[in-house]
């Protein structure tokens, strides 16, 4: 039960955190920040799993075996203990449908199917809710067994097993969330059925010969910055050059909407 209980310590604090990036990641560009805060939404994110490691992982386990090394005398008294069990499952399990609902509907608003979405999308915080409610089913589900067990066979070594169970548990779910949170902080680029856009409506311009580069970076859950070098046609003057530019512009973040910032290298081929 006080695995769980840090678990669930661990969960709420990981909420306050994302509470806190939405926040700071709405503040406008300044000259420190040209682009935008959107990053912080991803640096909180790495602060919630190290706070799940030490708040639930480091705890639970260490309980864990302390109790193992150590038994107390086997708790005879598990109808509260069942109580509180099942008072979580119901309100994890609604947490965690809704989780569940919302992901599949902005998956198929993606055209993406459900996995992929979940592995390939930028925002964190339907990552982290989704998986750390997942976490918490399964925690209640090893928290009921080792209780379960204790009270059927009367021996105490079941309890303290499942709150290790639960750490690792913790551990597996901090990590994820670190490597997540590392790979969008280091720079993530588009997904790739976005970038496959942006280059097909780069080459539509009859304009356009050669797409020689096509860059893109993360700024936040919903910006990208796509960097382009293409090749256009030649006889194009001064003008049109400036104003095909715009266009790309304009169609960049019309196909792919997450586009906030776009940079175009457009020159005519040299002359021989």
């Amino acid at each position: 039960m006080l695995a769980e209980a840090a678990h669930s310590l661990a969960d709420t604090t990981n909420q306050t955190f994302l509470l806190i990036s939405i926040g700071l990641a709405e503040r406008p560009p300044d000259e420190g920040h040209p682009f935008g805060s959107g990053r912080e939404r991803f640096l909180w994110t790495f602060v919630a799993a190290v706070g799940t490691f030490l708040a639930g992982a480091v705890f639970a386990i260490g309980w864990g075996a302390y109790e193992l090394v150590n038994p107390a005398r086997a708790e005879t008294e598990f109808v509260l203990p069942f109580a509180v069990l099942g008072l979580s499952l119901l309100t994890e399990g609604f947490s965690w449908l809704r989780a569940l609902r919302q992901t599949r509907r902005e998956a198929r608003e993606a055209g993406l199917g459900y996995g992929a979405y979940v592995r390939m999308s930028r925002d964190p915080n339907v990552k982290m809710v989704l998986f750390e409610d997942s976490a918490a089913l399964i925690g209640i589900a090893l928290a009921t067994l080792g209780i379960g067990l204790q009270a059927i066979t009367g021996v105490e070594f079941w309890d303290p097993l499942a709150s290790v169970a639960i750490g690792a548990l913790l551990i597996v779910v901090a990590f994820w969330m670190a490597r997540d949170a590392r790979y969008m902080l280091v720079g993530a680029a588009a997904r790739p059925d976005e970038r496959a856009a942006l280059e097909r409506a780069l080459i539509e311009f009859p304009e356009v010969q050669e797409v020689r580069e096509l860059l893109t970076l993360t700024l936040g859950p919903n910006a990208l910055l796509v960097g382009a070098r293409i090749d256009l046609a030649d006889g194009l003057d001064a003008e049109r050059v400036e104003c095909v530019s715009d266009e790309i512009d304009a169609r960049l973040r019309e196909v792919v909407p997450d586009v906030t910032e776009v940079f175009v290298d457009a020159t005519p081929p040299a002359r021989d």
